[in-house]
């Protein structure tokens, strides 16, 4: 297809994509889902695992090859600009305030779902079929480690600010645990793709480069962006100016975290947490988050489900491994997390709540597997068993929580709380 072809084309697979996001994100509102896990599951239905199963004609019309290259860069602007909005809500007083509890926590949902992972890395690269046969024992292990080990950050997000939960204590020591865990999981992703790449310097400037953005944008970064905030206030708004100066400075961190090997979402996420609150943050998120929601963000998800075939899973060895990744990857997050918390001194409600917390994989998960697949590391196969496995951990999130921590009586009383201070 030329490149006409394709544009013409790409404006009917966004309605589609909005059609179906739509109706998918009804049906998970009715069953307690929040929107970003139906995008995920629209996003696979919409690729060979149901849509191309019963009509593969029409799923090849509306998705041909040649649009995936348009679909993956559009989807990755999306996803730049939630990330950093996800930044934006972030208090980065959070980690210093419970630094210790979200230390533990975090610890413990790195290194025991890093161990397990690395076990079923070490069975499953034998096995043909799930990772590139250049590919060496190690790489395979700490891959499926990484994988095993990384935490819906956004998603984690987006439950405690739609419940009411932002600057409590389990708010707080969620946000902050997750934050570190997503981290750590970014450096062991690192040290795979440099010496799959046969390129030392890949981890070092990952690592070292990482570093020292995350210090720099939230130290001398954060002063040199204070003046943006100012405006807004003498303004009164975020005028059309400015905001193209934040988002210059957002597509900068992109670029640069995606240059050194971590990956563009790092960059605007703390981009995001180093910009101004108050009328600022207001403003920019009020102008920025409804289209990135509802129209750029769901095609990274079609991106994924383009790539997810559910059908390659076609024998009960395989489905068997599906459920061992599972258990694994469950057990090794979610109660390693509520142990870490009970240890720390939270209550066994609160380490509950954030074991199922801690448990979701949701978008970060789809991330280091597109890049895994990408890179030639890892096979359809293997990517198609690991969506799986993020699909079924962040569905089960959000109503184990509601089970767990949230009672009706404690959702009035939250929500009348927040009410009483917004008016006050």
């Amino acid at each position: 297809m030329s490149n006409f072809e394709i544009s013409v084309l790409f404006f009917l697979q966004l309605a589609f994509i909005l059609i179906v996001c739509r109706v998918v994100g009804w049906l998970a509102k009715r069953l307690g889902q929040p929107q970003v896990v139906a995008e995920m599951i629209a996003g696979v239905l919409m690729g060979p695992s149901l849509f191309g199963w019963f009509l593969p004609n029409a799923q090849a019309w509306i998705f041909p090859a040649d649009s995936q290259g348009l679909i993956y860069a559009v989807g990755q602007v999306g996803l730049v600009l939630y990330m950093f909005l996800v930044g934006l809500e972030f208090d980065t007083n959070l980690i210093r305030n419970r630094l210790r509890s979200a230390a533990w926590v975090s610890l413990s949902g790195i290194l025991v779902p890093l161990a397990l992972g690395c076990i079923l890395g070490y069975f499953l690269v034998r096995s043909s079929g799930f990772f590139s046969a250049d590919v060496v024992v190690w790489e395979a292990m700490f891959f499926v480690g990484a994988s095993m080990s990384i935490t819906a950050f956004p998603m984690l997000a987006r439950i405690i600010y739609e419940r009411g939960l932002s600057g409590t204590s389990l708010g707080t020591l969620a946000l902050a645990a997750g934050s570190i865990d997503d981290g750590a999981a970014w450096c062991v992703l690192a040290l795979v793709l440099a010496s799959f790449s046969g390129d030392p310097m890949i981890a070092v400037f990952a690592i070292g480069g990482g570093t020292l953005y995350a210090v720099g944008t939230l130290t001398i970064g954060q002063k040199l962006l204070k003046p943006l905030g100012i405006l807004a206030e003498r303004e009164k708004g975020v005028s059309p100016t400015l905001l193209t100066i934040t988002l210059i400075f957002v597509m900068l961190g992109a670029w640069f975290t995606d240059r050194i090997g971590i990956y563009a979402v790092f960059g605007a996420f703390i981009m995001g947490a180093a910009m101004p609150r108050g009328r600022f943050a207001h403003e920019v998120q009020r102008q920025i988050e409804p289209l990135t929601t509802t129209l750029l963000l769901p095609i990274f998800f079609v991106y994924s489900g383009l790539n997810t075939s559910i059908s390659l899973v076609d024998s009960f060895w395989l489905w068997g491994i599906v459920l061992v990744v599972l258990l694994a990857a469950s057990v090794g997050k979610g109660v390693a997390c509520w142990a870490a918390a009970r240890f720390s001194g939270e209550d066994n409600r609160t380490a509950l709540a954030i074991g199922t917390l801690m448990n979701a994989r949701g978008l970060m998960e789809l991330i280091i597997l597109n890049i895994g697949l990408q890179r030639g590391i890892i096979t359809p196969l293997l990517f198609t068993v690991m969506v799986i496995m993020a699909i079924i951990t962040t569905l089960l999130a959000s109503p184990i929580f509601e089970r767990v921590y949230r009672r009706p009586a404690d959702l009035e009383n939250a929500l009348a709380a927040k009410s009483l201070s917004s008016a006050l």
